[in-house]
């Protein structure tokens, strides 16, 4: 697949994401994706996760212990199978009311037309705030 067509993969699973359409976000990923969210145990979703079926446990984490606000892809940066998103975020914790902003990098790389691999960088220690554990 082209740089471009790599970028578009991952610009519809950002619009699956925003549209709530799980199902469809899924369906973009390897039989064997990895999806890493590197963070301390004080956020329900770190970890790493395996395969689409694991990947619909972060989200279900995520959606259940907090509510987007704001979500923004903003940048998008490819190289071959490499796609690197930049954008920002506020979402509210459920159980404390408290909200988080940041801006985040999403790595991902794409092998035969899905994704096979997602890493985020973020601002943890302002979710772990949010969250009440500080």
């Amino acid at each position: 697949m082209s740089t471009q067509s790599n970028v578009e993969l991952v610009q519809s699973a950002y619009a699956a994401f925003g549209a709530g359409d799980l199902q469809k976000l899924l369906g973009l990923m390897a039989s064997d994706i990895v999806w890493e969210f590197p963070a301390s145990q004080a956020i329900p979703w770190a970890g790493t996760y395996q395969g689409p079926g694991e990947v619909a446990r972060f989200f279900s984490a995520l959606m259940e212990h907090s509510e987007p606000e704001v979500f923004e892809p903003l940048h998008f940066v490819a190289s071959e199978a490499h796609v690197i998103a930049l954008g920002r975020e506020r979402f509210r914790v459920r159980s404390t009311g408290r909200t988080w902003a940041c801006e985040w990098a999403h790595a991902f790389t794409v092998q035969d037309g899905k994704i096979a691999s997602f890493r985020e960088y973020t601002d943890t220690a302002a979710m772990t705030v949010a969250f009440g554990k500080v």
